[in-house]
């Protein structure tokens, strides 16, 4: 019987064509995702069912859709994160879950200092303005030698302060475990979350979505923050509350904001669009052609060793394997 494989994530296979060529050399038959969005729980059950294996996005992967799932072997997250995959049940029924780390790093760490420019400098306000036949003068602030704050120091994390040491910038970081390796690469300081809040010109989040860092970032920590300083946010958008941070916005409690990832996506009818002190991109991190390579070919790598009974080379729940 042809194994049949799910794709949802809106951007696999958009760009780059090699990790579909794989598929098909497979003999692969491939399912896409017509709606050109994240699916729903209901969507999901609606076309998991009869699938072996499923390269997803940011889908809603919940226990119901998993037991939906009479076929499959394979979850295979185009992505790192996993918050959207209900991991438990997915174990018990002997679901592989797998995910792509570390392949979308320094893309996202691109994005994330060409925000801190942005959102400095008011490039895109400044664009705006000028294709208007405008000429005014944009005043914003410097980057060069200022305070960064990074909250989570993982991969990208890590990424970030390397950029940072160009722009001569002082690190401190708050993260659930210190790291020295990475304090002794990139001089960045360690110190607690609302020391980070109250002292950086630049606070970039780059947490897992968890439920303890769900809102980590709300109104009372926004307070904390230099009347002069700006968040960038390119990890997961329900790290923020969002309604608390339209309304620090706008009334200049901060002077600014970039954010790549939002709670709903797309963030149609967010408040967060109607203001002109925040940079919102649409979740683009990671995509440039070398990381979405890198991702799409190590999402079907995970998918072919699953199925073909290796041990693929990221799995996040490894307890599958144990009986």
């Amino acid at each position: 019987m042809t194994i049949k494989v799910l794709v949802t994530s809106t951007s696999f296979g958009k760009v780059v064509k090699e990790p579909v060529e794989l598929l098909k050399k497979k003999g692969y038959q491939i399912i896409w995702n017509e709606l050109g969005r994240p699916l729903k729980e209901d969507e999901v059950i609606e076309r998991v069912k009869g699938v072996d294996a499923y390269i997803a996005g940011l889908d809603e992967i919940t226990a119901k859709a998993i037991k939906a799932a009479n076929k499959l072997k394979v979850i295979s997250k185009y992505g790192a994160g996993v918050d959207n995959i209900d991991i438990k049940p997915a174990t018990r029924r002997k679901i592989v879950v797998t995910n792509t780390p570390g392949t979308n790093t320094e893309a996202v760490a691109d994005l994330t200092f060409g925000l801190i420019l942005a959102v400095g400098r008011k490039i895109p306000q400044a664009d705006r303005s000028t294709k208007k036949g405008e000429w005014k003068k944009f005043f914003g602030r410097a980057v060069y030698g200022k305070t960064l704050g990074i909250v989570g120091m993982g991969e990208i994390g890590k990424a970030v302060a390397r950029r940072a040491k160009g722009f001569n910038m002082r690190t401190i970081y708050w993260s659930r475990r210190r790291k020295l390796d990475i304090e002794e690469e990139t001089g960045a300081k360690y110190t607690d979350l609302k020391s980070v809040l109250r002292e950086a010109d630049f606070v970039s989040l780059h947490l897992a979505l968890t439920g303890e860092t769900k809102n980590i970032i709300g109104e009372s920590e926004i307070k904390l923050m230099k009347s002069t300083a700006f968040l960038i946010n390119t990890a997961r958008g329900p790290l923020i509350n969002e309604d608390a941070l339209y309304r620090c916005l706008r009334d200049g409690v901060i002077a600014g904001a970039a954010v790549d990832s939002y709670s709903n996506e797309p963030p149609q009818g967010s408040s967060l669009l109607s203001l002109d002190n925040i940079i919102t991109t649409p979740h683009m991190g990671g995509y440039t052609y070398e990381a979405l390579k890198d991702m799409g070919m190590t999402s079907v790598e995970n998918v072919i060793d699953a199925l073909e009974r290796r041990k693929p080379r990221y799995v996040v729940n490894p307890e599958v394997y144990q009986s």
